[in-house]
């Protein structure tokens, strides 16, 4: 039985992480993207410590499609080491599940 898994990750700002978002939905790799404006963060890169704002993304989509999400998701962010990071809840509503798999399943080869 397919699986879900949760997508968490940050983009600059909320038009781009909706822009990706909506691309990743119409190619049927993810089912939906939640974002979360106004995210302020204190991060370390390269040396230094830095501050920012950011939107928080949190993407639903399946367990088989983890690979083809990454890989998309790396292409299209505008980051240079992007957070991608994958959580995998023990289970879902079944209502939900279906709902999921049946959004995602267009993007079978």
């Amino acid at each position: 039985m397919d699986r879900p898994l949760l997508v968490y990750t940050t983009f600059p700002d909320v038009d781009i992480a909706l822009s990706i978002g909506e691309g990743l939905v119409r190619d049927g790799l993810i089912a939906c993207i939640n974002v979360l404006p106004g995210m302020r963060s204190v991060y370390a890169w390269k040396g230094a410590v830095e501050h920012g704002q950011e939107a928080v993304a949190i993407l639903k989509t399946r367990k088989d499609l983890q690979d083809r999400v990454h890989r998309t998701l790396k292409e299209r962010h505008p980051y240079e080491t992007p957070i991608v990071l994958f959580i995998e809840p023990t289970g879902a509503d079944p209502a939900t599940l279906e709902w999921l798999i049946a959004e995602t399943t267009k993007s079978e080869p």
